[in-house]
Order: structure tokens, then sequence, then C-alpha cells
């Protein structure tokens, strides 16, 4: 009896109930992944686990910068707020051109650091959650961690065009703090009379940066070989560890 024909083989394995292989999947852009993001986090780290951090932190840096340039009405009465609050605490006064010196001053330093502390921001933010992966076991290199701390702070990006929004709307009058443009529970606080220190622990309860902890924690767990419940504590250690800057800064 003769062997079937390469076709004839082919009809009887359709026949007897395998599938045919599957083709590849056509490569996705890197522009969807700033999209993707939002709706299908777990995608974007899975694809992305052996990219580099440079393109999303990047983008991440030039769009939030910009922002704030936009933002800048707002953040200079945000600013205002916090310096004359910053003086009246130590007891200090200034003269009515040392007090415009120190707002030139301000604004340039912030126009500045718009564009440097980002960056620094997403370094040390993947710093922590790469330590305190260790701790959970996961198998994420230092350089996974930026590139998830890069792509979970894109939400950072709709953070900037919030603060837009209440700049077009809202008195400015009412931005008599840094937190009062937040959505969270610091906005609810009195600045001038509440404690510094809850004020920048509450600070942290706020939309977008829970959206950044939870990015963290579903990168982790994907890219990091980690259950999800052990990748959510991971994720609260890291927005704790978050919070002790701003600690640190109010006791001053």
């Amino acid at each position: 009896m003769s062997e079937p024909t390469g076709g004839e083989a082919k009809l009887d394995r359709l026949q007897g109930g395998e599938a045919p292989a599957r083709a590849n999947p056509e490569p996705t852009s890197r522009w969807e992944d700033f999209i993707d993001i939002f709706y299908a986090p777990s995608s974007v780290f899975a694809r992305r686990e052996a990219s580099s951090f440079f393109l999303p932190m990047l983008v991440v840096t030039i769009a939030a910068g910009a922002l704030f340039l936009l933002n800048s009405g707002v953040w200079s009465q945000v600013m205002d707020a916090e310096m004359t609050r910053a003086l009246a605490r130590q007891s200090q006064t200034l003269t009515a051109d040392q007090l415009e010196k120190a707002r030139a001053v301000s604004a340039t330093f912030g126009k500045i650091g718009a564009f440097v502390f980002v960056p620094i921001g997403i370094f040390f933010t993947g710093l922590a959650l790469w330590l305190v992966g260790k701790l959970f076991e996961a198998k994420e290199t230092f350089g996974q961690a930026l590139m998830v701390a890069s792509f979970a702070s894109v939400p950072r990006v709709l953070e900037g065009l919030a603060t837009s929004v209440q700049g077009l709307l809202l008195d400015p009058s009412t931005f008599t703090g840094r937190w009062k443009i937040s959505l969270g529970l610091g906005r609810f606080l009195d600045p001038d009379t509440a404690s510094p220190l809850l004020l920048a622990l509450l600070g942290r309860v706020d939309v977008f940066t829970i959206w950044v902890t939870v990015l963290l924690a579903i990168g982790l767990s994907v890219v990091g070989r980690i259950p999800r419940s052990r990748a959510a504590m991971a994720g609260a250690l890291v927005w704790l560890l978050g919070a002790v800057p701003l600690l640190l800064q109010a006791r001053r």
C-alpha cells in the first residue's frame, strides 16, 4: 500500500480534527502601546518585556513637561500660595521686590524641573519596584522594572490634561495648594489648617496615583512572573515608599 502524499496527509489531519497552524500575529506598533496601556496593560507589558524603557520614558517626559508649561497659569497660583504659606510658617517677611524675584526663580525652576524631575521620578519608581519585587521573588530585571514604571506613568499625561480643564473651568483663587488641583482626598482639606503630614499622606490617595500603582502591580506580575495577589502587595509597598519623600518634606 502506497504512502499518502503531502496533500492527502494534510487532508487526513484536518478530517481527524487537527487545527491548522496559526500564522504569526502582525507586530504591534510601538505607538499603539500608549493606547493599549489604558485598557490592555497586561498585553503591553508582555510584548515589551524585552524592550527598552527609553521610548516610553521619553514620551511621558515630553508630554508631561509640555502640559506643565501649558498649565503655567494654574501652577503659578499654586506655587504662590505654597510660598506664602511657607513664609508664614517660618515667620519670614519679604519685600515686594524680593517676593517678585522669588516668584521668578520658582517659575523658572518649575519649568526646568518639569522636564527633569519626570524621568528622575520614573527612575526611582522603577528602582523601588525592582527592589520590592525581590522581596516577592519576582524575576524582573532592573531594565524591565524601568520599562514597567515608564508605561505605568502614562496616566500622568491625563493628569496634566485634567489640570488644564480645571484651569479653564474653575476660579484661580481656589488653587490654594498643590493638592487643591488633585483628584483625591487631599483636595478636600484646607492646606492652611490641615496637618502637612496628613496632607502629604492623603495626597497620595488620588485617582492618578492609584492608577499608576495598579499598573505597576500588573507589570510586576507579568514580567516578574508572580501571582497578581503578591504583585498587589508589592504595589502597595511601592505606594508607601512614594509617600516617604512627601512626609519628610512635610516635617520640614
